[in-house]
């Protein structure tokens, strides 16, 4: 028996760029956020990780693997001194605390810390397996995998909000002025408690005569999913513009969403060789399946009569082929020159996502919508009856004087609150042979031997989607929609200056509004062609000199296509699906090339034993956009005022998607290590630099735009890469 065994415990903190504590948390009598200076927010996480693994040689040719790792975090974001209780508190009155999973936001440098949740439990890993080599040529293998995971966050213990109403802060203008931050969410948190159980179970058999390889098995899983959101006890958030509110979301929350995936699959794959060249070839079949069990929804505020859904079958059945095959030649036959092609096709996972999961009933229910809101008293109080749908109240002029009559529009989504689905599937997407989405690869490269221990290798590899699914509104026709354009700001940040009309925007038309929704998804081939394909190019040089120096650089070029525009022209009603979202009027949003340089070296000095080694990346910064919420002012061609929204505006990217990008994030990471030998004890002694330079390249950036700041907001830093991390390791072999 043979056993290894490890704890870890970890740790980093870093404090968020020009964020901090909001001096007014907690407060449920203020709806403003005052930055305290004096507290910046922090972002920390702590890590227990502990890890077991047992072998045992039971007889001569049966072997079995037995593995445990638990994975305990403490992870989140606060302020320096707050005084809650959490999972880990530092000696000056930091919390660390929170949860750092989408969409429970910790403190970023557009939320606020009290929006910041925790996480104190992780991860769970269990596996078994058991070889036996029958003789030397056969070998049989079986093994169970488990792998348990929660997460997601809640509230920071200290301080619950749950009483407290999210305010998202839009600031379309003026909003510096009052000391507000562009998309800045504040006064309580959205959070949600998420458990993923996934189990696998596998058998082979693998079979080597000379120049043949084979090998046979097969493949099975049960996923299980289970799902729940939570926010504050009143159902719904605000939107404020420069500190007024004129938004409302309400949202049914607070209820299990569960589901199950199960498939099976065998598969059969060979490596040939004849002579200089190797020829591999692998086929699989895939079968997957969904359901779900009884679920409950309600009482809740906005669903007030509980209903209760029986156990309800989601992909009755999918059955897939997939190919995959390659060959690699070794042209002058002495070892200097290959070629390498390869092809295959791959398969959307079965996962408890996508079309898996569309037909899950407390996931088809519409659980949120937003409604105008002009608070004439300004006493952040609704004057509405939000349980009713229908607009309420007297709607003030844009600019007018106001009548002291709150006024909330109706109900953006008409479906919220009922026992209506939203989206309906085609019945062709759920079972069958050859439905499921994936995608088709190959590709070609060529490796050459420069210089004696130099190889340089250069590659083209093209994938394209398939099966590609899109969404048809059947309640409305194309003539239900109003096309219109924005009149872009003049601002000396945007490109080119800005101004002139953006086109391709459209609006639902009064009338049409009011339809209950009727989404129906298809194959996108039904509605016309998508493009959707990715090109790379890339090159990499070798060189493994015979002092022990390791040299390896290269670079990676590549582009992805998403384009429209053919069905845009010639199918006016795919034009509405594709283009709906007020956000995105654009067509063609493909990346362009951008490009990726890497490289690495290693050596080892001499007769002292020290190790040197070093890597270098440099990637291409994100894609940007310019996020403005258009009031309905600045449009052209509607001549009415916004339906549908929910919202007296609309946010639109003015930038053309794969047209501008951050700036590059360069790193640059060392190691020195020094080997120890003391009789039949290696020790090994290392001293490793993260980010050797120190830079603070960005990230990711504020995308929301407002024209003509004063002090600019739009593209500040969100997060920039981590600052200069020192670690001293020891490892001794015995």
């Amino acid at each position: 028996m043979w056993f290894y065994a490890n704890i870890r415990e970890e740790g980093s903190e870093r404090t968020v760029p020009g964020m901090f504590a909001n001096a007014n948390a907690g407060d449920p009598n203020k709806w403003t956020y005052v930055a305290d200076t004096s507290r910046p927010a922090v972002l920390a996480a702590s890590y227990r990780i502990t890890a077991l693994r047992l072998t045992g040689q039971a007889t001569p040719r049966n072997k079995f693997t037995l593995f445990w790792d638990q994975q305990r975090p403490c992870e989140g974001g606060a302020a320096q001194g707050f005084s809650g209780s959490a999972c880990r508190v530092s000696g000056d009155g930091e919390v660390f605390a929170g949860s750092t999973a989408a969409p429970t936001p910790s403190a970023s440098a557009i939320s606020a810390p009290e929006t910041a949740g925790y996480r104190d439990y992780g991860n769970r890993v269990a596996q078994a397996k058991w070889t036996s080599p029958v003789n030397n040529r056969l070998l049989l293998e079986a093994g169970f995998g488990m792998y348990i995971s929660r997460y997601g966050g809640g509230q920071l213990p200290g301080l619950p909000t749950e009483d407290l109403i999210r305010v998202t802060e839009q600031c379309a203008a003026g909003c510096l002025a009052n000391g507000n931050i562009a998309g800045l969410s504040y006064r309580s948190l959205n959070w949600f408690s998420n458990i993923n159980w996934n189990n696998s179970w596998s058998a082979a058999a693998s079979l080597v005569t000379g120049s043949h390889s084979i090998k046979v098995g097969y493949q099975g899983g049960a996923l299980i999913d289970q799902r729940k959101n939570f926010g504050n006890n009143q159902f719904i958030n605000y939107r404020t513009n420069n500190g007024v509110p004129d938004q409302i979301t309400l949202n049914i929350n607070r209820f299990g969403i569960n589901q199950s995936v199960r498939f099976d699959s065998v598969y059969a794959q060979e490596q040939w060789t004849l002579g200089r060249m190797t020829v591999q070839g692998a086929v699989r079949y895939d079968h997957a399946w969904s359901y779900f069990p009884e679920q409950t929804v309600g009482p809740l505020r906005f669903f007030p009569t509980a209903v209760t859904y029986p156990r309800t079958t989601g992909v009755e059945g999918y059955h897939d082929l997939w190919p995959r095959g390659g060959i690699a030649y070794d042209v002058f036959g002495n070892g200097k020159t290959s070629v390498k092609l390869n092809f295959g096709r791959y398969l959307e996972a079965a996962q408890n996502g996508g079309f898996f999961i569309s037909l899950n009933p407390t996931g088809r229910l519409s659980t949120t919508t937003t409604r105008t809101w002009q608070d004439d008293d300004r006493d952040f109080v609704p004057d509405c009856v939000l349980e009713n749908p229908a607009a309420q109240g007297t709607q003030t002029p844009t600019g007018g004087t106001p009548d002291g009559i709150d006024f909330c529009s109706a109900n953006a989504s008409p479906n919220f609150g009922t026992q209506v689905f939203d989206s309906t599937l085609d019945p062709g997407l759920l079972s069958g042979w050859g439905v499921r989405s994936g995608d088709w690869q190959w590709g070609a490269s060529l490796q050459q031997e420069v210089l004696p221990r130099v190889a340089v290798e250069v590659g083209y590899q093209r994938r394209w989607l398939v099966n590609s699914s899109a969404t048809d509104n059947r309640a409305r026709a194309p003539e239900d929609h109003t096309k219109f354009g924005v009149t872009i700001p003049t601002d000396p940040r945007l490109p080119d200056g800005g101004g002139g009309v953006l086109e391709g925007l459209y609006n639902v038309t009064p009338a049409a509004a009011t339809r209950l929704n009727d989404n129906f998804e298809t194959l996108a081939t039904n509605l016309g062609e998508w493009s959707r394909v990715s090109d790379s190019l890339n090159m990499n040089v070798t060189a493994r000199m015979r002092n022990g120096l390791v040299l390896q650089g290269g670079f990676n070029t590549g582009k992805n296509d998403n384009d429209y525009c053919s069905v845009r022209e010639a199918i006016p009603e795919w034009t509405v699906i594709l283009a709906q979202s007020p956000t995105n009027p654009w067509c063609d949003t493909s990346s362009g090339w951008i490009t990726r340089a890497t490289a690495l070296g290693s050596y080892v000095v001499p007769k002292v034993d020290v190790q040197i080694s070093g890597t270098f990346r440099s990637d291409p910064g994100g894609q940007l956009a310019a996020n403005w919420a258009a009031g309905n002012a600045a449009t052209v061609g509607l001549n009415r005022p916004f339906a549908g929204l929910g919202s007296p505006t609309i946010t639109v990217n003015l930038i053309e998607p794969g047209t501008l990008y951050g700036e590059r994030v360069n790193q640059i990471d060392m190691r020195f290590a020094k080997v120890l030998r003391f009789g039949r004890t290696r020790s090994t002694v290392g001293l490793d630099l993260y980010n050797l330079a120190n830079t603070d390249a960005v990230l990711t950036y504020n995308q929301t735009f407002v024209p003509n700041q004063a002090v600019s907001t739009w593209l500040r830093p969100n997060s920039v890469l981590q600052p200069r991390i020192l670690k001293i390791s020891a490892q001794i072999d015995f």
